[in-house]
């Protein structure tokens, strides 16, 4: 469990500066090409989701658990071998599919100009193999620190290319349209610098360069069917809140002009609704590196059928993501007119955002029940939940938009991934009563009052004596010390109420320091 903990450490880490980049790009990029580029860029960024959660959660996950399941470095290397004809080739169908329909995605999404990205983002999958199959065989022997590197380069090449394609939009005169195309470049260039870190630590650390190379092996009928099933279904929780992303590129634009927008007010429109992406993601970090390390443990509690052990971990699971994604959306909705303004040059969409964000919350608890469904190997389950989620806010996203604008489009989000949680809650077996353990769902909500109050009150301070924000820079700082005001405070509550027992605080990274401040006081 240490041994897990560190490596859900790890990943939190690299994912939080990944996270971490990926906003902070967004931010020069949407004051240099306004909301119009940034709603370019964001109506495309989904299908490179797409493959970013192939490379980098969802098969990987899948890849991790099979090889978990095999005994010996022989027979580990054997199902790599067998899954690499397999993996190559959903990259190379799915690279020629975006590539030859450019034209006509370009087209459903209201704007023939996208074509040009399509295009260029349909290569980031003929990468997407490679990364996915080495990262697997990592995360199956519980080593994540090349995945956590790996990520974190990726990003940081990325994020180059597209601050110089914003630059380039300044000095050159670019349209936004070519301005996206550049930035989608960077999705190719970071995915090559991520496979060569990851070439390199499969030789340092495994002694071999690419091992499922070796002896072709002929994938069996069940192992196809696992992929596709299991595979399938892990990416798509992985990317669910960009599946629903996608939804949004095809309808919200339509909708808005229904809502009686114009075609450029529209567009930028939809570019203030999709500031909310990026500061879901940043508060999806943990909860995404708490399913990555905890998937190959609870695998292996399973194969050893060590039942007590298997329920005890998914407890600890569910509380530990319930804590932190509760507070996480809690405070940055508190916090959100601070973060808009800092970030994005004014306030507008703040009730759109501020809906949007609880986003956070039941993404990670969906993520959560499905890492241990697909533990369990249940996944009947799990595809009607995602189903019955996905269909809603098909369903609902023009409706309420139409209607509403695009606080419409942010409730259409939330209703779906409701309904998919609950169906979720639903079918878990055995684990229903987590909240019930030690009164924790009445704990955690005392301690999301309290923060809730003090920030409420720092609100008002605030007000009083800087009345309405009117610098960027105000705005940050302000944010900044809320977020400390904020988190300290469910923090210093959390120890105080007992929220999790002294075991679950030491697996957390520095919880055994605040329990020793605990006992000092």
């Amino acid at each position: 469990m240490k041994t897990m903990m560190q490596g859900a450490f790890v990943l939190t880490a690299a994912s939080f500066i990944a996270k971490l980049l990926s906003a902070v790009y967004r931010v020069p990029y949407q004051n240099l090409a306004g909301d119009e580029g940034f709603y370019v860029y964001q109506q495309i960024y989904p299908i490179y989701g797409l493959a970013m959660t192939l490379a980098l959660s969802g098969l990987p996950q899948f890849i991790s658990k099979y090889v978990a399941e095999k005994s010996g470095p022989k027979k580990q290397q054997q199902a790599l071998q067998a899954l690499f004809p397999l993996v190559t080739g959903l990259g190379i169908v799915l690279s020629l599919f975006l590539f030859s329909t450019s034209n006509q995605l370009a087209f459903l999404m209201g704007d023939q100009q996208l074509a040009p990205l399509i295009r260029v983002v349909s290569f980031a999958f003929l990468i997407m193999p490679f990364l996915s199959l080495i990262r697997g065989e990592f995360q199956g022997r519980l080593l994540m620190m090349p995945t956590a590197v790996s990520q974190v380069v990726e990003q940081l090449i990325r994020v180059t290319v597209i601050l110089l394609a914003a630059g380039a939009f300044q000095q050159f005169g670019w349209s936004v349209y070519q301005t996206g195309t550049a930035a989608m470049a960077g999705a190719l260039f970071g995915g090559a610098a991520a496979l060569l870190v990851l070439l390199y630590y499969q030789r340092k650390i495994l002694g071999s360069k690419t091992p499922w190379l070796g002896e072709k092996m002929r994938p069996e009928r069940q192992l196809i069917r696992r992929l596709l099933l299991e595979g399938g279904l892990m990416t798509v929780y992985s990317g669910y809140l960009i599946l629903f992303q996608l939804i949004d590129s095809f309808t919200i634009k339509k909708a808005l002009v229904d809502f009686g927008l114009s075609e450029h007010g529209a567009r930028l429109a939809k570019g203030v609704y999709d500031r909310g992406q990026p500061l879901v993601q940043l508060g999806l970090v943990v909860a995404l590196a708490l399913s990555s390390s905890f998937l190959p443990m609870l695998t292996r509690y399973l194969s050893k059928q060590e039942m007590l052990r298997f329920q005890q971990a998914c407890r600890v699971f569910l509380r530990l993501t319930c804590g932190i994604a509760a507070a996480a959306s809690v405070g940055l909705a508190w916090l959100l007119p601070y973060v808009n303004y800092a970030l994005f040059t004014d306030a507008d969409g703040n009730f759109t955002l501020i809906l949007f964000v609880f986003a956070i919350f039941l993404m990670a608890m969906i993520q959560t029940y499905q890492s241990i469904a697909q533990s369990q190997n249940r996944f009947r389950g799990s595809l009607r939940a995602a189903g019955w989620g996905f269909l809603v806010k098909a369903l609902t996203t023009g409706l309420l938009t139409h209607f509403f604008g695009t606080a419409g489009a942010s409730a259409a989000t939330l209703l779906g991934l409701t309904v998919a949680l609950l169906v979720l809650h639903r079918q878990s077996v055995g684990l229903t009563g987590y909240l019930q353990q030690r009164s924790f769902g009445y704990k955690l909500l005392g301690c999301l009052l309290g923060m809730s109050a003090v920030l409420l009150l720092y609100h008002c301070c605030m007000y009083l004596f800087f009345g309405t924000i009117a610098h960027r820079g105000q705005a940050l700082i302000l944010a900044v010390i809320g977020v400390g005001i904020g988190g300290g405070t469910f923090l210093f509550l959390a120890v105080r109420l007992k929220l999790l027992t002294v075991r679950e605080w030491l697996m957390l990274p520095l919880g055994n320091k605040l329990l020793r401040l605990k006992w000092k006081r």
